[in-house]
């Protein structure tokens, strides 16, 4: 038998409205930190690779790089939300959070190396990010109508 799943119904992970959009905090944020995991792991073996290999000291890479998977999912749902100022303002007020806080990370991270300093400061640009954006743009566009 084949079941029929309503837009109410959606399997997969994150879980989405039906417009697209991520519906709980605890989903993007999973997802998010999961990407992450993802991204550091990825770079770790880069690194190895790499230095196995001679090319460079272990390490040394860019840990900001982690960021890739989380800031493509953030993209993905604020093209899922209805052009307006409100998706706009959510962003920039959720990035500029997100900066601030992964900066702020990473710098007093500054004396590790810059794989982990900068994973820490991705780490913390995320989870900022998210907190930030995912009530945010719910609130403001529930204000602008």
């Amino acid at each position: 038998m084949t079941e029929q799943r309503g837009p109410e119904q959606q399997s997969g992970f994150p879980r989405r409205d039906d417009q697209g959009r991520i519906r709980t905090l605890g989903d993007l944020l999973g997802v998010c930190l999961a990407g992450l995991v993802i991204g550091v792991l990825a770079l770790v073996l880069f690194e190895w690779g790499f230095a196995s290999l001679g090319s460079g000291e272990f390490g040394h890479t860019n840990g900001w790089l982690a960021v890739i998977l989380p800031a493509w999912l953030f993209w993905d749902d604020f093209r899922a939300w209805e052009f307006g100022a409100a998706r706009v303002a959510a962003a920039v007020a959720a990035a500029a959070v997100g900066v601030f806080a992964g900066l702020l990370v990473a710098g007093l991270g500054s004396g590790l190396p810059p794989l982990l300093s900068g994973a820490l400061g991705a780490a913390a640009f995320t989870v900022a990010y998210a907190i930030v954006w995912f009530p945010g743009v719910r609130w403001l566009a529930r204000r602008t109508g």
